[in-house]
């Protein structure tokens, strides 16, 4: 009995482990820092919002292209310009291909990112990635139907955002078939939006 009691306790507690391994390694959905979506392939959905042009873009319009979802924000130090960056790398790679694909940058930092911030920002990456800003609820809509995360944390000289850092990829019904982790390595990206774009 006693070493019974013992077996399911080790069980337990290797359970825990591995769950906290996961957590650690970004393996489940997470704040910035996160480099994979969530186990759930419910993952998308309808949603409307601005683009940095101030033209007004929904789901459904996106339909019949495949393309990709990052959320992130102008003012972020390090983890959104080094994805868009990638992500301008990809494109480039991706050749003729890269016009078969949609590039989409949702802000999660409506408060600061207009459609002028975004395209200042957006300036300095390929041109074919849209900025997209929605008002407080439509990101919280958007952000629920991705299963993304987003937090404000105060700071001394203001506030930056948490957020998911995973790349989304959607084929052209809107349907999630996959992730670009942050920091991927660029072969097996490249290869991935090259599948992306033969759907």
């Amino acid at each position: 009995m006693l070493r019974m009691i013992r077996t399911i306790a080790w069980v337990a507690i290797a359970g825990l482990a591995v769950a906290a391994a996961l957590a650690f390694t970004g393996v489940l959905p997470g704040l910035r820092g996160t480099t994979t979506a969530p186990f759930s392939a419910s993952i998308g959905g309808p949603f409307a919002l601005t683009s940095h042009k101030g033209a007004r873009i929904t789901s459904e319009q996106l339909k019949g292209k495949p393309f990709t979802v990052f959320f992130g924000f102008t003012y972020c130090p390090d983890v959104c310009p080094t994805t868009l960056l990638d992500l301008t790398n990809l494109i480039k790679d991706l050749g003729p291909d890269a016009d078969k694909l949609g590039y989409y940058f949702v802000t999660v930092d409506p408060a600061r990112d207009t459609p002028e911030q975004l395209t200042l920002y957006l300036s300095s990456f390929d041109n074919r990635i849209t900025g997209l800003v929605g008002t407080a609820a439509e990101l919280a809509d958007i952000a629920k139907a991705y299963r993304a995360i987003y937090k404000r944390v105060e700071t001394k000289d203001g506030y930056t955002m948490d957020h998911t850092a995973t790349m989304y990829l959607m084929d052209r019904t809107g349907a999630f078939v996959g992730t670009i982790d942050y920091q991927e390595q660029h072969t097996t990206a490249l290869a991935k939006l090259k599948k992306l774009a033969a759907k």
